[in-house]
């Protein structure tokens, strides 16, 4: 290991930088953010602002529904199956069988058939035979009749959308009779999932006996969706490296969705003068990993063409003296285990494999989904061995974690850097603020992040103070948007006014900055490639690939956050390295030094102190900006960071550094 002076950005590396960047076309402008949900009257007295009570009624609702023992009996499965094959975004007609279980289901009870909110699928109805998602239902028991029904979900619901609601009238649907369902029964049939995912449920739920409260069929259909036609190449390679290193370059096919394509492919391959690559590289199953030799010093990159035409430029190399480690780490998604899409096995080998990440943890929700995952330990078991079967100190660091799901307080991510943990739930009245929370982590070995603080689809209280043991960062950009500022690049939607990033450090508060995806759509670290380019990443500085060096790193802040491309960013104070205390007092006039790589060229390179932009050196497009500043007047108290943006609205934020 290097010591942590060798950690620093030296003023040498940056004006060798500055002096050879060349001139780079501006990248196309972003697309524009979603239009934000429509306001919600504010809470009564007592609670922060921006809670959502309607959500939390809801969930207090539903915990306290009395369920019959017929509510979510029986099973159902696809035919001719039972487990169907689909391929992602693409018309399909799903035949479902039910079969009652033994408490039956009564006259006036139902079956009820839905989709999942997200990924594109199209709704169940029972009204139009000649739309997409048109539904039948029959059966062969005699005396039985069937009564079709959409149903309209609240808006208060965030996982649901309408469905359709098979009702049993005449006599009882007694054990072992059977009802069949066909969804997409119409000339169009049924858009189903965009994105591809292995063991995806297509959930029922029963109203037993008829009383309007209904249960979820555990054993409800099982499908895998299959990656659509190849349409990108990607390439990834590691940011930082040393000469005579050996590092991985990852190609891999990917469909327009993102999924991963099984497709095969010839790549040839060109690369800067410094690296040794072969001319061409095969992909089998749609991936490869190739060796690449580093010879000399620079910033280089390779580029990569298929032969079935797809191209691909891989994240720039930095290859210079002193410069720190930087891993590339997604702290935060989820898989079908709650409001995701693909299993923890897709998530991971996918994060690993095609995103090329260092770090990855699953994040599910405790108390979001069709099973929760705060009342199934079998879930808990299948995340937790899964971690564990992926963890390998030195190539690919896994962490077991899960989203605490707080509509009062704002959303947290909870980290373990053991091979163990619980899920603390927010639907427990014990834990159901973060001061709870942190009581109940105290003395692990675990770490909490906020995220979306800004706003949609919560904002955090800010007025409860991060805990300075287990809450060292924020996260800032994710597919939310960014939370930094009201002037940051793809703000959050629905931001909260005075509730950003850089007001709350204005309280005292010291956090470091990460960002990471929330993917829902099973692609950790390339958030980006499904959500309007807005995405996000974890840069961690650290010699040492293990869950310790990754624990060290977020404790002393040693972080930096970018909303999705690989842009190597350094920074220093007085000598300080990102996230540190700088004194006031033995410097009065403090250097800054500042480094920044870019995937594309760069628009600007601010520097931010207090509650605005001090700097702003113009980028020209540039892929490599260098400059070193002296900053005077630090007073105590003060945050500076420095927040380097792309021409195409791709940005880095070095953590602050804390004047005391």
């Amino acid at each position: 290991m290097r010591s942590a002076a060798q950690l620093l950005v030296t003023a040498a590396a940056i004006a060798w930088l500055a002096a050879c960047g060349r001139d780079e076309a501006a990248a196309p402008a972003p697309p524009p953010p979603a239009a934000a949900p429509a306001e919600t009257p504010p809470p009564p007295p007592g609670l922060p602002p921006t809670a959502k009570l309607a959500k939390v009624e809801e969930l207090r609702r539903d915990l306290a529904k009395q369920r019959s023992p017929a509510d979510g009996g029986g099973r159902a499965w696809f035919t001719p199956g039972p487990r169907a094959h689909v391929v992602a975004q693409t018309p399909a007609r799903l035949t479902i069988v039910y079969e009652a279980g033994p408490e039956g289901v009564a006259p006036g009870g139902s079956i009820l058939l839905q989709t999942p909110k997200w990924w594109y699928w199209s709704e169940p109805q029972s009204r139009k035979p000649k739309a997409p998602g048109y539904v039948t239902a029959s059966t062969r028991a005699a005396g039985v009749e069937l009564a079709l029904h959409d149903v309209v979900v609240p808006a208060t619901n965030s996982f649901e959308v309408g469905g359709v609601a098979v009702e049993v009238r005449g006599r009882s649907l007694r054990a072992g009779e059977r009802v069949e369902i066909v969804y997409g029964a119409g000339e169009l049939l049924a858009v189903v999932d965009a994105f591809a995912e292995r063991g995806e449920h297509l959930w029922l739920e029963v109203d037993g006996d008829g009383d309007g409260v209904r249960g979820l069929v555990v054993d409800s259909p099982v499908l895998d969706v299959e990656a659509g036609p190849p349409s990108q190449l990607v390439a990834i390679l590691p940011t930082t490296a040393h000469v005579g290193d050996s590092v991985l370059l990852r190609l891999a096919l990917l469909d327009k969705r993102g999924n991963w394509s099984t497709a095969r492919d010839e790549v040839a391959l060109e690369a800067d003068d410094g690296l040794d690559v072969p001319p061409h590289a095969a992909l089998r199953d749609g991936h490869v990993d190739v060796s690449v030799a580093v010879r000399g010093p620079g910033v280089m990159r390779i580029r990569a063409k298929a032969k079935s035409g797809y191209a691909a430029e891989a994240n720039p190399l930095v290859v210079l003296p002193q410069t720190p480690r930087v891993l590339w780490g997604d702290l935060h998604g989820h898989s079908n285990l709650s409001d995701g899409s693909g299993s923890p096995e897709d998530y991971f080998r996918y994060a690993r494999d095609v995103a090329g990440l260092d770090v990855s943890v699953l994040t599910d929700h405790d108390h979001v989904g069709r099973r929760m995952l705060d009342a199934s330990p079998d879930l808990w078991k299948e995340i937790r061995d899964t971690v564990e079967r992926f963890h390998a100190p030195g190539r690919f660091v896994t962490l077991l974690g899960f989203e605490w799901t707080s509509w009062i307080y704002g959303h947290r991510h909870v980290l373990y850097f053991g091979s163990d943990g619980e899920v603390i739930s927010t639907a427990d009245p014990a834990h159901e603020t973060p001061q709870a929370l942190w009581s109940a982590l105290r003395g692990k070995r675990a770490l909490t992040f906020t995220h979306h603080s800004a706003g949609g689809p919560i904002a955090t209280d800010w007025s409860i103070p991060p805990d300075p043991e287990l809450e060292p960062v924020a996260e800032i950009a994710s597919v939310h948007g960014s939370s930094e500022a009201e002037d940051t690049p793809r703000k959050v939607y629905a931001p909260v006014a005075g509730n950003f990033v850089r007001d709350v450090l204005q309280r005292g508060y010291r956090l470091g900055f990460v960002g990471s995806g929330d993917t829902h759509d099973g692609h950790p670290g390339l958030a980006q490639l499904a959500s309007s380019g807005s995405g996000g990443l974890a840069a961690i500085l650290s010699e040492d690939l293990t869950r310790e060096g990754v624990y060290a790193a977020l404790r002393a802040r040693r972080v930096y956050a970018t909303n999705g491309p690989r842009i190597y960013l350094g920074a220093t104070l007085a000598g300080a390295a990102m996230g540190s205390a700088v004194s006031a007092a033995a410097n009065p006039s403090a250097r800054l030094a500042v480094l920044a790589v870019g995937e594309s060229g760069f628009d600007r390179i601010d520097v931010i102190r207090g509650v605005g932009v001090a700097i702003s050196v113009p980028g020209e497009r540039r892929l490599r900006v260098g400059f070193s500043q002296d900053l005077t007047d630090l007073h105590p108290g003060e945050a500076i960071y420095v927040r380097a943006v792309q021409a195409d609205g791709g940005t880095a934020w070095s953590s602050p550094f804390f004047v005391e």
